[in-house]
């Protein structure tokens, strides 16, 4: 009988990218996420998802984990690096290669297609493992796989079990309600491997969450639309014997709720890209107090008067309600 996530403890997790400091989006995020698990006597946990070096910042890393701890946000366990997994991300990709095929779209292509593949290669190529096959047999084929090629997923692998991918496309958010999210129409077959060789971030983030045991994601609703992917290639994680034993196996599909993101008044998500100003850890009381108002969770004044970041910590985590978050996707953050 497959476990559900009533029967398993609550597991969270933040997860930065080391492109920058943490600014005060990033900071809503990690206090939702610990409050959640808090709330619930759940663990959380801290991911650096590192796998993309091109965007990575020197010192990022440790100037993130000085932040949250500056603001009482202490994680449980040690920090788990994306950088430090490529051998698994490797092992699971190669395993999956039946059901990937190459890609070798150029930007100028995929830019006309508003974000939806529209299977080219896979009409005008070979799957991955016919490509292989193939490789193998002759150096003449024009199918065979070069660095110049991405890797993507099929996302008609569950075609003939109508239940099962409705179950994986339509779903219930934790904040943003019910979300439908059909992989043809929303997606198509996703990137898995980049043309640069570096691992999709779709791929390296689900085979993490399976491995850590996460039973609950909590995260800005920027990545609210990458969710049914995450949940389609999840399903085939676990369903395929020769897969989950490269990973933790027979692991229910976590909950999600996707909070607001904090964005400028002129409407821009505040990101590292952007140049949000990063957070003053001197001031990180005023700073929590800030993000407690931001989710709607307003704090009163005997507990602001204190200035005591533990105390206001542990009120926050006594009066986490799930029914108090915006439903909005972007709000503004006050200055």
């Amino acid at each position: 009988m497959h476990k559900t996530q009533i029967d398993l403890p609550y597991i969270g997790r933040f997860a930065p990218s080391p492109s920058g400091p943490l600014h005060f989006g990033s900071l809503v995020t990690a206090l939702a996420s610990y409050l959640d698990a808090k709330h619930h006597h759940g663990q959380w946990l801290v991911r650096m998802e590192d796998i993309d070096p091109p965007r990575e910042i020197d010192g990022a890393q440790k100037i993130i984990l000085n932040s949250l701890l500056a603001h009482g946000l202490q994680w449980d366990g040690d920090v788990m690096r994306q950088s430090e997994r490529l051998t698994t991300y490797q092992r699971v990709l190669e395993q999956l290669a039946p059901y990937c095929y190459s890609c070798f779209c150029n930007r100028q292509r995929l830019n006309t297609l508003n974000g939806i593949y529209d299977g080219h290669c896979l009409h005008h190529g070979k799957t991955e493992k016919e490509q292989t096959d193939k490789r193998n047999a002759t150096k003449e084929s024009k199918y065979l796989l070069t660095p110049k090629s991405s890797t993507r997923l099929r996302t008609d692998i569950f075609d003939n079990k109508k239940e099962q991918i409705t179950s994986i496309e339509t779903f219930n958010d934790l904040f943003q309600q019910q979300q439908k999210q059909p992989l043809q129409t929303h997606s198509g077959d996703f990137v898995l491997r980049r043309k640069d060789g570096l691992f999709a971030y779709q791929l390296a983030v689900t085979i993490d969450d399976i491995d850590q045991g996460i039973t609950h994601i909590i995260r800005g609703a920027d990545l609210l639309s990458t969710t049914s992917r995450q949940r389609y290639l999840w399903t085939i994680l676990q369903s395929e014997p020769s897969i989950s034993d490269n990973i933790n196996n027979h692991r229910p599909l976590p909950e999600y709720g996707h909070i607001p993101v904090a964005s400028t008044p002129t409407g821009q998500k505040l990101s590292k890209q952007n140049k949000a100003a990063a957070l003053d850890n001197t001031s990180a009381f005023e700073n929590l107090c800030r993000a407690f108002t931001f989710l709607h969770h307003p704090v009163p004044n005997h507990i602001s008067s204190k200035a005591d970041i533990q105390l206001l910590l542990a009120w926050g985590i006594q009066n986490w309600d799930r029914a108090k978050i915006p439903k909005e996707t972007s709000i503004i953050a006050e200055q």
